[in-house]
């Protein structure tokens, strides 16, 4: 178990790897020449932007259509520790919503998320997020430890942020955007059957579309992309963050925090991940392309790593059991670590800014303090 433990000690010295690395070439199940369709975002008056794909034009015929976000990425990964074989690694906590229960981890700003800021979680994670502030992350990693590595930002709060130590994005170059176009056939005719009366407004004729009883046409929408210079997708784990998480000046309890923090993220990282983003969106490896893994030095040295998937895990049991937590626990989904209710008088409180250290009078002495 020591050595176990003691592993990866050298990437946790100050002198130590910047980053890990790692590069996939993919194509679509259809082949390289298939069509794949990203993620259509909604138009930005600020800068004009009309909604649709995200694609950068640079002016020289080339372009870049992003496929799936870094936020996007660490959602679909995150959720992984809910269940086996990685559920004991890290705390369950569930928040209890009328009929629904909310895994922690399924929650989009994770322990900045409104969920749990007004639950009765929230004096508790507050202190966390204030204690983070002055340079302990014990308390967070024990409540949220996968906010560490996926990133938080108490926004609606205390201010504090913790970065991205894992950022993964899929992107596609030099894409060619292809249109579709569709026509809406109802069942029977129920106009001219008598079904339905004439529409004898306009108000009244888009609900017969919206519902179902007319034809509809749908021309020259988003019909997904070729990529013509490949798809790819880059992930980073950034180890000179990590080293940046501390206990105080605790340096038994640092070197125990970063050591859990980092088998998590060793576990998410090397993680195999679905290639199936959406409809249209099922991507594989690309033949003859490997996938490339490197170890990235302050210096700019890079050497290919040899971590497997089994060996990260094996890593993060014992580190875990080291910070505390018992990775052989029973997770069953009824049986959390904790389920604690969302509480709508705490909600209604929060959305007038009378929160506790989330409220109106800490955001704005946040505001004041110089830059």
């Amino acid at each position: 178990m020591k050595d176990l433990l003691t592993a990866f000690d050298a990437w946790l010295d100050a002198g130590g790897p910047a980053a890990l690395v790692i590069r996939e070439h993919l194509v679509p199940v259809e082949g390289p020449d298939g069509v794949l369709f990203p993620p259509t975002f909604a138009a930005a008056a600020g800068d004009g932007f009309p909604g649709g794909y995200n694609v950068d034009e640079f002016g020289d015929g080339r372009n870049v259509c992003l496929i799936d976000s870094v936020g996007s990425q660490a959602n679909r990964i995150e959720p992984a520790f809910a269940a086996k074989p990685y559920a004991g690694l890290v705390p369950q906590v569930l928040i209890t919503a009328g009929c629904k229960r909310i895994n922690l981890l399924e929650a989009g700003h994770r322990a900045g998320d409104a969920i749990v800021r007004c639950s009765g979680l929230q004096q508790t994670l507050q202190a966390a997020f204030v204690s983070a502030q002055s340079g302990d992350a014990e308390p967070l990693a024990r409540i949220a430890p996968t906010s560490l590595v996926f990133g938080v930002w108490d926004s609606r709060g205390t201010q504090a942020k913790s970065p991205r130590l894992i950022a993964s994005t899929i992107r596609a170059f030099d894409v060619q955007r292809l249109t579709r176009s569709a026509q809406y056939v109802p069942a029977v005719e129920y106009i001219a059957l008598g079904l339905l009366d004439e529409p004898p407004d306009k108000q009244t004729k888009d609900a017969y579309s919206e519902r179902g009883f007319v034809h509809v046409p749908a021309s020259h929408t988003h019909g997904g992309v070729i990529a013509k210079s490949g798809i790819r997708r880059d992930a980073t784990l950034h180890l000179a963050a990590l080293r940046q998480l501390r206990c105080r000046d605790d340096e038994d309890r640092t070197l125990t925090l970063r050591r859990y923090i980092l088998g998590l993220s060793l576990t998410a990282f090397t993680l195999p991940v679905s290639g199936y983003l959406r409809q249209g969106c099922n991507l594989v490896a690309e033949p003859g392309k490997p996938r490339e893994f490197k170890t990235v030095y302050p210096e700019g040295r890079r050497e290919d790593a040899a971590l497997t998937h089994e060996d990260a895990f094996a890593y993060a049991r014992a580190a875990a059991s080291a910070f505390g937590i018992d990775p052989d626990r029973t997770i069953n989904g009824t049986d959390p670590d904790k389920e604690i209710p969302f509480e709508t008088g705490v909600a209604a409180r929060d959305i007038r800014g009378e929160g506790e250290a989330g409220g109106r009078t800490a955001r704005k002495a946040t505001a004041r303090k110089p830059k």
